[in-house]
C-alpha cells in the first residue's frame, strides 16, 4: 500500500514488462510494451473508510473495474474493464494493494488478483482477474509500480511523449500499437517541460 500512499500517479508493468493501458474506447484494457502514452497513466484515489484500497482513474476518467463477466466461457478469468462511478459498480472499482517483495498484487473485491496474460490470442496482452491455480502463473499477478510526479502536467497533452524506465531506443522511435502518437522529446528537455 505504501506505492499508493505516496503517489499520486503510478504506471503499472506486468511481468511480461508491458504496461496497463486504457483503451481510447473507454472500455478494454489491454497490456503495451509503449509505456510512454498517457493512457498507462492511473491516478491513484483513496478509498474514504477503507485505508486499504485503492481506485485507479485513467486519462479518460474511468476507473479500473473488476467484474463478474467472464474473459472466455468455460475458461477461469474474469473481465477487467474500464468502469465509472456512475454506473453502479460500487465496490468493483476498488483494490486492495498487496505488497510481495518489490512488487504488488492487486485483490478485486471477489479475493481474485489483477492478472497480464501472455500467449497466443486471445489471451496476448489481455487482462483479467483471477486466481494463481498453478506456481507457473503465479508471477502474471504481481505488478511493478512506477510513481509518477506532475500527473496534471502529464496528462494535460494527450500528444506528450514521456520516456519510460523501461523504454528501449526502439521504443522511442515509434508505436507498436496502431493509431497511438508520440511526440518525441529529448529525456534531458522532458524534465523541464515540467517545471
Amino acid at each position: 500500500m505504501e506505492y499508493f500512499n505516496k503517489a499520486e500517479a503510478v504506471k503499472l508493468r506486468s511481468h511480461l514488462g508491458k504496461y496497463l493501458v486504457a483503451d481510447d474506447d473507454h472500455h478494454k484494457l489491454r497490456q503495451s510494451k509503449n509505456g510512454s502514452t498517457r493512457n498507462s497513466i492511473w491516478l491513484v484515489e483513496l478509498v474514504k473508510g477503507k485505508s486499504h484500497h485503492v481506485r485507479l482513474r485513467n486519462s479518460n476518467g474511468r476507473y479500473l473495474t473488476a467484474t463478474e463477466a467472464p474473459f472466455l466461457l468455460g475458461v477461469t478469468g474474469n473481465k477487467v474493464v474500464q468502469g465509472s462511478l456512475g454506473d453502479g459498480w460500487n465496490g468493483k472499482l476498488e483494490w486492495e494493494p498487496i505488497t510481495e517483495g518489490l512488487n504488488v498484487k492487486l485483490r478485486s473485491w471477489c479475493g481474485k488478483y489483477l492478472r497480464g496474460n501472455g500467449g497466443t490470442l486471445p489471451w496476448r496482452n489481455s487482462i483479467t482477474h483471477d486466481d494463481p491455480y498453478a506456481s507457473t502463473t503465479h508471477d502474471w499477478i504481481l505488478w511493478a509500480v512506477e510513481p509518477l510526479e506532475f500527473p496534471d502536467k502529464l496528462l494535460s497533452s494527450p500528444e506528450t511523449h514521456f520516456p519510460s524506465s523501461f523504454e528501449s531506443e526502439d521504443e522511442l522511435r515509434g508505436s507498436e500499437e496502431p493509431g497511438s502518437s508520440l511526440l518525441q522529446v529529448p529525456i534531458l528537455g522532458f524534465l523541464d517541460k515540467l517545471t
